[in-house]
């Protein structure tokens, strides 16, 4: 079995919430991550952003239900990290 601990996600948002409301929003949802949103790019509506979650087992599908719930689309995973859990009598 494997534990998500880091993924990078190429995501397209509204200018509104702004970056840093944005993290919030979805550190608040998701207790244990950090969250990193870097701007690489603003146009009259909207921004791509890379935004990176990182915790010690991450929920792609709960993270890309927040991420959508605030008005932004996931384009594509850039990165992630995965570990492997250890399973007890193994």
């Amino acid at each position: 079995m494997s534990s998500v601990k880091r993924i990078v996600l190429d995501v397209l948002k509204p200018l509104h919430p702004n970056a840093l409301e944005f993290a919030s929003a979805i550190a608040d949802r998701h207790a244990g991550c950090r969250v990193t949103v870097t701007v690489s790019e603003v146009d009259a509506k909207t921004e791509t952003t890379l935004v990176t979650v990182e915790g010690d087992a991450i929920v792609y599908d709960d993270i890309v239900a927040t991420i959508g719930s605030l008005g932004a689309s996931v384009h594509s995973i850039d990165a992630v990290e995965v570990s492997s859990v250890a399973q007890p009598g193994r």
